[in-house]
């Protein structure tokens, strides 16, 4: 492939592959440089023994068409499907008990009335009552017809009759969750479990996360005969169809392409540098997935503005994680254990304290081929609060590092040993990944999980930047830190590259604009 392309996308991430494939799906030349040997980002898949681990995400929604998810649209736009596997239900540990939860409002009611009482109940469903229309007005404009220039004023307008029909909706849509949240939410452990929801969307509790966010997650989790989903082949599968998409239609991916530097002319970005040397131009774009801390490493130091590097520098950042990948001897556990478990050790902590909740998942109960026969994978983590600070200027290879990730990874053990006993004996494979782990193989600014901007003080800085030709996309450019929010991010870089015909088409060839 010619050094010279179109466009050049720094990270294989789900956002970075998502612009790339769509980018080649208009019709340019592109190139995604991936410094890691795995595409895939924080959402790569890896291989050990003969168990296959999802490294990052574990909970999926929206994947099965048609769905409001950007990621399902961007596979429906570069004609590319991943079998799922549909579930509904998964595990809770909390200080009130443990019981298994479901999605759809009726099994949640149930499970209220038993903790809570009536009271609950009602308060629930007078939440659900005004968010149901807030979830339509959320879903009004698909994040496919956003572009970042002018041409937006024609790409929104046949969705206009839609928004202005939602109105009032929207405007509340604006903000933090909390707001909406207070005026009818009372009871204690209501409050603690949407705060809980509120973290996972978005790594912030209630008075953080973005109305528009919840209001989506309500009007997908909570609708009839509603299904969770599962990629057959974890979230590798995933990956691989976003690969197969750009490849298909003329995009390049190269592997262990680590970018050094973005090369700026005047005032706008025509490519890149790599570690190995090589020079690749961009003759329309560079598009960055890299987290914005890590993207203004890549710019030459004496041509970034000195506002834009504060502004960027002073954006707030989610904690790291800790992570337990185990393969088990999988004998004698039961094929209606669920797959997903959620833990949270103590309320009053709050939903962010460090190790205080603990994610754990076995996606091998429903897709069997992750581990040999009778095997299971298993994946915990502590989802975005590890503090960096403990681990900074540890030496990986140090006695110290191995005694603090064994320290540190006790919380993983015991939420995992809470639904498996004995689980330690079981173990065949056993790794422990820290924030040192975050920084090294995704490329992560101190590990973070992605930005903190409160809905209630901040803003998302979105795809736009100072140089003309460089945009960028990921969890530091669209509120959300999960794959909806990401593979948005990576639809709205592209199409702001595309032309307003070209991105009106691809409305048109997708159905968005039949749904307008």
């Amino acid at each position: 492939m010619s050094n010279d392309r179109d466009v050049i996308i720094i990270g294989s991430g789900i956002g970075g592959l998502c612009a790339g494939a769509l980018l080649a799906r208009y019709g340019f030349q592109v190139t995604v440089c991936e410094s890691h040997t795995i595409p895939g980002g924080a959402a790569h898949g890896f291989e050990r023994d003969g168990y296959l681990f999802d490294s990052g995400p574990s909970l999926y929604s929206g994947l099965s068409a048609p769905s409001a998810n950007p990621l399902r649209q961007v596979l429906d736009a570069i004609e590319e499907e991943v079998t799922c596997i549909n579930y509904d239900t998964w595990g809770c540990w909390l200080p009130e008990g443990n019981f298994n939860m479901a999605v759809g409002a009726e099994q949640f009611c149930q499970v209220l009335r038993e903790l809570r009482g009536e009271k609950a109940v009602r308060e629930w469903r007078n939440l659900q009552e005004m968010m149901t229309p807030l979830g339509k007005a959320s879903m009004a404009l698909p994040p496919t017809a956003v572009r970042s220039d002018w041409g937006i004023l024609r790409t929104l307008l046949p969705f206009l009759p839609n928004l202005i029909q939602q109105g009032g909706q929207t405007l509340q849509l604006m903000g933090a969750f909390d707001r909406i949240r207070d005026q009818v939410i009372s009871d204690r452990f209501l409050r603690n479990w949407l705060d809980l929801l509120c973290y996972l969307l978005s790594g912030l509790p209630a008075n953080g996360t973005s109305a528009a966010e919840m209001a989506f997650m309500f009007a997908d989790w909570y609708r009839p005969n509603v299904k969770l989903d599962y990629p057959v082949g974890g979230s590798a599968a995933l990956v691989e169809a976003l690969v197969r998409g750009l490849k298909k239609y003329g995009g390049e991916l190269r592997l262990g392409a680590t970018v050094a530097e973005i090369l700026i002319e005047g005032k706008r970005a025509v490519g890149v540098r790599l570690k190995n040397g090589d020079t690749l131009k961009a003759s329309k774009a560079v598009v960055s997935n890299a987290s914005v801390w890590d993207t203004l490493k890549l710019l030459p130091k004496n041509k970034i503005p000195q506002g834009f590097q504060k502004e960027k520098e002073t954006i707030p950042q989610c904690p790291s994680f800790m992570h337990l990948h185990l393969g088990i001897d999988g004998t004698d556990i039961p094929e209606t254990l669920p797959c997903h478990h959620i833990i949270v050790n103590d309320w009053e902590k709050g939903v962010t304290a460090p190790q205080n909740v603990v994610l754990v998942s076995i996606p091998s109960l429903l897709d069997p081929s992750l581990a040999p026969s009778g095997k299971h994978v298993i994946h915990a983590y502590t989802p975005a609060s590890e503090p960096y600070e403990l681990w900074e200027g540890l030496d990986r290879k140090s006695k110290a590092y191995q005694q603090q990730k064994e320290e540190r990874s006790k919380v993983l053990w015991e939420a995992v040993s809470r639904v498996i006993p004995q689980v330690r004996d079981r173990a065949e494979v056993t790794l422990i990944g820290t924030p040192l782990t975050h920084e090294r193989f995704l490329r992560r600014h101190r590990g973070t999980y992605g930005p903190a901007i409160s809905a209630k003080t901040g803003f998302f800085p979105g795809a736009t930047t100072p140089w003309q030709g460089l945009l960028c996309c990921g969890d530091s450019t669209f509120p959300g830190i999960g794959l909806p929010a990401v593979a948005a991010s990576g639809a709205i870089a592209a199409n702001s590259v595309a032309s307003v015909e070209q991105h009106l088409q691809l409305l048109r060839d997708t159905g968005s604009l039949n749904q307008s």
